[in-house]
């Protein structure tokens, strides 16, 4: 028999009592959750996060899983002797390059999500953004400044494309049947083309379209730092303009906090960047006090 006077077992029952009112308002919602980098290539980190997605899902909350899979792409490309080009940090996505994103993120990667959280209990379905006519997207538009003459000039990525539309009724369906959705970042364009996405970009417009109570970038830093190093609990749109426009944020962090702004502006009640290499994170920020990430929210 447990002793009732032990502190590791009245720690839990005081763990179990501050998440309670937590579970209650999250009860019935859906939470999006971006997955990659660090997390998904650390064996203990994965299996952490299947159980996590198990346990929301056995509390009555609704996680989708939208992953990336930047790094497995790479290694792909290698193995094959097929080159990629970056400009500007942005994989410039030719026909043979789209072809192997898809048989890595729809194949390889979304199974192995899939398995694993069958290992931890739970039942997920993997699909894309084409099944279903869940994504629609267009090509990308980007540009570039030339540091000398600054003329901005238009990048040709190739079969990258941006979310235009969301249909979300696989989805709910996925979730009406108990099951969690696995969904690797490949779309369909109106030209009937297939388009690698960002999965970031994927996961925030997929928030914004279910209303989701949460958005969670799963990251490789623990949030938004301040010029200190501190680390920026809640921020608004307008906090996250003005810290890019004094240079507190840049580089990586400012598409996924753009990602995040458009979420909240969609629809999604608040978008949380995380440190995926932190055990439990997502558990230790929603259902905590003291939480685990940035907070945005408009």
């Amino acid at each position: 028999m447990a002793n009732p006077h032990d502190p590791a077992m009245l720690a839990k029952a005081e763990t179990l009592v501050e998440a309670l009112p937590y579970l209650r308002r999250y009860e019935g919602r859906t939470f999006v959750v971006k997955y990659g980098g660090h997390a998904m290539g650390n064996p203990d980190l994965a299996h952490d996060f299947a159980e996590d997605v198990v346990l929301l899902r056995a509390v009555g909350i609704n996680p989708v899983v939208v992953h990336g899979g930047g790094p497995q792409i790479d290694s792909m490309l290698a193995k094959l002797g097929v080159t990629s080009q970056r400009i500007d940090g942005l994989r410039v996505t030719d026909k043979a390059t789209a072809d192997i994103a898809e048989m890595v993120l729809s194949g390889a990667i979304n199974k192995q999500i899939v398995s694993w959280i069958a290992g931890a209990g739970g039942k997920a379905v993997g699909i894309s953004g084409k099944d279903g006519g869940l994504v629609t997207a267009t090509k990308a538009q980007r540009t570039t400044r030339d540091p000398d003459s600054q003329i901005e000039k238009v990048i040709d990525l190739g079969f990258v494309g941006d979310p235009t539309t969301i249909d979300t009724t696989i989805i709910d369906a996925i979730c009406a049947a108990g099951m969690i959705p696995v969904i690797a970042p490949i779309a369909v364009g109106e030209d009937g083309e297939t388009y690698n996405v960002n999965a970031d970009t994927m996961a925030g417009a997929i928030a914004g379209a279910l209303g989701a109570a949460r958005l969670f970038l799963l990251t490789d830093v623990s949030g938004v730092l301040d010029k200190q190093g501190q680390l920026l609990t809640d921020l608004t749109p307008a906090d996250i303009a003005g810290l890019q426009q004094d240079g507190t944020i840049s580089g990586g962090m400012i598409p996924k906090l753009e990602t995040c702004v458009h979420a909240v502006e969609a629809g999604c009640e608040a978008a949380v960047v995380l440190d995926g290499r932190v055990s439990h994170a997502m558990l230790l920020e929603m259902f905590t006090e003291k939480g685990a990430g940035t907070l945005i929210r408009a």
